[in-house]
């Protein structure tokens, strides 16, 4: 049960709404605000999610040790990265567009006692402008797929990022492949995502990745596939980039 002062709490500690949102699609909004009080709930449609989430942290934080790292962490959503990263000590900034996934990600910090983590309703663009070179960290996980130009995107995490960062991306690759399984597997036969989630044509191809990344100003280190077991229900890293991908990069 939420307290009455924790309200009061969330709103004094809440960051000021930024509607720069040029680079948005409406419909993917609406989406994700709709199944906003249920992103902490682990046997929801976010499951996957939090299943994959300690492995994407420990990715993450093998390559950039995140304790006392400044970190932006773009598309948040509930808060379920950013949230862990700032539990690996970092001092996390976490940004969305969707307002009411924002608010579970502010009222899940402050019951669940997280220090280091604030929240922000402004785009990659704009905190790019604001801020730039500020973040020894940029994640933009499951988020690319989701926006009408996601270069720019990329390009605004490279522009967030300071010399010698590290910035991490991961999303869907776009083949026949994917297209079975994430879409027609994973919503409509596993139902581990509710249909619509993912559009086919907006999935990204790594070399098209590659590119915007090195066009941006990033060195390439290396891709992670990440696989499923259905019978297991297992989730794995893997050298298997085929559906789901991470790629992570450094600032020269």
């Amino acid at each position: 049960m939420v307290k009455a002062h924790s309200f009061q709490a969330l709103a004094a500690q809440s960051q000021p709404m930024n509607q720069a949102a040029n680079n948005v699609d409406p419909a993917e909004l609406a989406k994700f605000s709709d199944l906003a009080h249920r992103w902490w709930d682990p046997e929801s449609e976010f499951r996957p999610l939090h299943q994959i989430n300690p492995l994407r942290l420990e990715w993450i934080n093998n390559q950039a040790p995140l304790s006392g790292l400044k970190v932006v962490d773009v598309g948040c959503g509930g808060g379920i990265l950013a949230d862990a990263m700032a539990r690996k000590g970092a001092q996390v900034t976490g940004i969305d567009l969707a307002t009411k996934s924002l608010k579970v990600a502010q009222l899940h910090a402050l019951e669940a006692g997280t220090t280091g983590v604030q929240y922000r309703e402004i785009s990659a663009e704009a905190l790019a402008a604001e801020a730039p070179a500020q973040f020894d960290v940029v994640t933009c996980m499951e988020m690319l797929e989701h926006v009408p130009d996601p270069a720019s995107v990329v390009k605004a995490c490279v522009q967030m990022v300071k010399p010698g960062g590290w910035v991490f991306f991961s999303t869907l690759n776009r083949n026949p492949k994917s297209f079975l399984f994430a879409i027609v597997g994973a919503e409509y036969i596993l139902k581990l995502l509710p249909k619509g989630t993912h559009e086919f044509a907006r999935m990204i191809k790594p070399s098209e990745l590659a590119n915007w990344a090195r066009d941006a100003g990033l060195d390439i280190q290396g891709f992670k596939g990440m696989e499923y077991n259905p019978f297991t229900r297992r989730y794995w890293l893997s050298n298997d980039t085929s559906v789901n991908y991470l790629m992570a990069c450094r600032k020269a």
